[in-house]
């Protein structure tokens, strides 16, 4: 099918203008959406739906298209906007504080943590709530992975997660997907710039079992918490507040399991999936 492009007002969203851009420099070096496509070893289909701001820009996109172009950070520059579009008021100002933190604590109580999900396990959480349209869900597994990339970046944050045991029990897009997950769990439980812990279900009560938090640490020593809620959040930014917090989180990492005896863990309960996804012989 021929793509027929669309008038697009570029100022209408960040999104529209990153596929206004990406046309207006795909058609001044006279090429056609299959050559570009080629050239990025990506699908006309995506492009042009990209194009037509349909689609939000897969976070290897844009320093694909810089290189192609040669635009230094111009679509890295677009992309850093139009991923926050996808997400609501309340998240924006904690997504700039995450690219910011030189230290991000996550204790996650039901849920792997955004940032050390893989991309089948986000797209199965992501679908869960009613109401949510396919291209949302899509919209928003792109923007959750587009955060992902300050982990794998030359200077990475120092990352620490601790995990309540349910984290790794609970079913979540079915086994082979939880199989994926936890196997990048695995990967990340001991590095020089990441920590996996579990606690155990036999801990019992703590401070925080109330819900999921996260805790940062910016240049120049700024402090910020953010406490996890169904429908919405509460950002913390007073640092009586936050230390409270982090002082909770002190304790779990105290009661966690190491981070070689997490990995074994994890390791069993990646064998439990690993069974269910073979079926009964």
């Amino acid at each position: 099918m021929k793509f027929t492009p669309q008038d697009l007002n570029p100022y209408i969203s960040a999104r529209h203008y990153f596929g206004s851009e990406q046309r207006r420099h795909r058609e001044r070096a006279k090429l056609s959406l299959a050559a570009l496509a080629d050239i990025l070893n990506s699908s006309k289909s995506t492009l042009g739906r990209i194009e037509k701001a349909e689609l939000m820009p897969p976070p290897d996109l844009p320093a694909a298209l810089d290189a192609a172009f040669g635009t230094d950070k111009h679509f890295y520059g677009l992309y850093q906007l139009a991923k926050k579009e996808t997400v609501p008021d309340y998240f924006r100002r904690l997504m700039d504080f995450e690219a910011q933190a030189d230290v991000i604590e996550a204790w996650a109580t039901h849920i792997v943590p955004g940032l050390l999900q893989t991309e089948a396990y986000a797209r199965a959480v992501l679908s869960v709530p009613h109401g949510v349209t396919p291209e949302l869900v899509e919209e928003r597994v792109q923007a959750r992975l587009g955060r992902q990339a300050r982990l794998r970046s030359a200077a990475p944050p120092r990352h620490w997660a601790i995990l309540d045991e349910a984290v790794l029990r609970r079913h979540v897009g079915g086994p082979q997907v939880m199989c994926e997950q936890l196997k990048a769990l695995l990967s990340l439980a001991d590095t020089p710039s990441t920590k996996v812990q579990v606690l155990p279900f036999d801990h019992g009560a703590h401070h925080l079992m109330d819900g999921p938090t996260l805790l940062m640490r910016l240049p120049g020593g700024k402090v910020v918490a953010y406490d996890e809620f169904r429908v919405s959040g509460h950002l913390m930014e007073d640092p009586a507040d936050v230390n409270q917090r982090w002082r909770g989180y002190d304790e779990l990492r105290a009661y966690a399991l190491s981070p070689r005896d997490s990995a074994d863990m994890i390791r069993k309960a990646i064998k439990g999936y690993e069974q269910c996804a073979s079926g009964p012989n």
